[in-house]
């Protein structure tokens, strides 16, 4: 009667261990979004799951403390139960008596541990694995009420371990985090991708999301050099002429006096509103929206977004004209480049065939990446690949300097090792304006040559340039 008792609490402190690691993993697995849409519905279990996913640290430290009590107390029962019932076969099966008692105990503690890890841990934990939303509901009452009820004992345990942290100089965390980092996120993409499970366009959409929240104003807007600029003294006919040139609609307009402040924006639709033919710009000049170099794109698009205009006049820390934005900038940011009617041909990146690239100065470093994989070392000091020589350079570029930079190559997200570091040559192929306007990219072991100084070496022929007038692509308008 006593090994039958012993063998139904060891099968009991099993199934107890069992539930215990299934609402381990269950709550931890189970998807917050769903629960919540389904306690919105009326769900009361969801409703209740949500409770407990909400004291998270404290229902694992009660499945712990659960784990830990019943696998002890089976590894109390289960020896003598088990080993009672196989000794009697062991003697008949002709073992020598002296070895019996050894081998039954060794025996019992195998058969329990098999049983308990099966039906008490794996099963289980598996279970809460594959269902962890409909395990988490049909858990969450008895949760409760057994939370409710080891709470002191949990609370002291908790107590006890976070004092003992803390002594050794590390903080515990209460509770865990369910949402997932920027740069989490920024992997998980990456991983899909190279996976194959996410189509190549959208990878570059989803990165593109994520980054938008951590560019600012300065990153994207048209530098000040590249925008066209009016004086408010200057007669209208000189936003004709801009019009013509140009092609743009919106230009920022500076005070005369100083030359530095901005007084407002005009362009096409300001000049057909006024019906004026003759006159000081300042008279179709209507207040330009001001936003600081600093400012998150979020930030500027919701600003942008208030005061329903698409052309935002960018300030320095200084007070001059930084720049200026668009909302197809902006959009730019998000989905890559966008053409019109009035777009030149963008000089984008050309792969030159023998592993080396031909790359616009007035690409942002970040850009590069996304169209060659090679990672160039980014800074606060420069935005452009064209900085990027300056900055290695130390001085104004020549057509044939070179610049050797030290870069990541990107790995498949997939490997876990880290990635390799290696070299890479800026060759400067022309120059505008006294910066690189065309540089040849290439890695170390393609760029010896180019480090020397190819003389011959020149950008590449569909994208030459006029040097009295700024090369096309992004970052050359004032406005659209």
């Amino acid at each position: 009667m006593n090994t039958a008792l012993g063998l139904l609490a060891v099968l009991l402190l099993t199934l107890a261990t069992g539930y215990f690691v299934a609402q381990e993993f269950a709550f931890v697995a189970a998807d917050r979004g769903v629960l919540r849409e389904q306690a919105d519905a009326g769900d009361a279990a969801a409703k209740r799951a949500l409770e407990v996913t909400g004291r998270l640290s404290f229902m694992l430290s009660g499945a712990q403390l659960g784990i830990t009590v019943t696998a002890l107390l089976v590894g109390f029962i289960a020896e003598p139960a088990v080993a009672t019932v196989i000794r009697p076969w062991l003697g008949a099966a002709g073992l020598p008596p002296a070895a019996v008692p050894g081998v039954a105990v060794a025996l019992a503690v195998a058969i329990a541990t098999i049983i308990q890890m099966v039906l008490g841990e794996l099963a289980p934990k598996n279970l809460g694995i594959a269902r962890p939303e409909p395990v988490a509901k049909f858990l969450s009452r008895s949760t409760l009420v057994y939370l409710k009820i080891a709470g002191p004992v949990i609370r002291l345990f908790d107590s006890a371990a976070t004092g003992l942290l803390r002594k050794v100089g590390v903080e515990p965390v209460e509770e865990i985090e369910h949402g997932a980092s920027p740069e989490e996120l920024s992997r998980i993409i990456d991983e899909s991708g190279a996976a194959g499970d996410l189509p190549p366009r959208l990878s570059e959409l989803l990165d593109r999301a994520l980054e938008f929240g951590d560019r600012t104003a300065e990153d994207v807007m048209v530098p000040r050099p590249r925008v066209v600029l009016l004086r408010d003294d200057r007669p209208i006919s000189d936003l004709v002429d801009a019009v013509r040139e140009h092609g743009h609609s919106r230009y920022p307009v500076l005070c005369h006096r100083d030359g530095e402040d901005v007084v407002g924006v005009t362009g096409v639709r300001e000049l057909l509103r006024s019906g004026l033919e003759d006159g000081p710009l300042e008279k179709i000049t209507r207040p330009a929206l001001l936003v600081p170099d600093s400012l998150p794109l979020p930030v500027v698009l919701e600003r942008m977004r208030a005061a329903r205009d698409d052309l935002a006049c960018v300030i320095d820390e200084f007070g001059g004209l930084a720049g200026v934005v668009t909302v197809e900038d902006l959009a730019e940011e998000l989905v890559g480049e966008l053409m019109d009617e009035n777009d030149p041909e963008p000089a984008g990146v050309v792969a030159n065939g023998d592993g080396t690239w031909n790359v616009p100065g007035t690409l942002r470093v970040d850009e590069v990446e996304r169209a060659t994989g090679l990672s160039l070392p980014e800074s606060d000091d420069y935005d452009t690949v064209a900085g990027l020589v300056l900055a290695t350079l130390g001085r104004m570029a020549e057509p044939g300097d070179a610049a050797t930079v030290t870069l990541t190559m990107e790995n498949d997200p997939l490997e876990k090792n880290d990635p390799d570091e290696a070299d890479a040559v800026l060759t400067v192929l022309s120059v505008h304006r006294r910066v690189p306007e065309w540089v040849r990219l290439a890695p170390a072991a393609d760029g010896a040559s180019e480090a020397r100084g190819d003389e011959n070496a020149m950008a590449p022929a569909p994208y030459e340039h006029d040097h009295d007038r700024p090369m096309a692509g992004r970052g050359q308008v004032s406005g659209r």
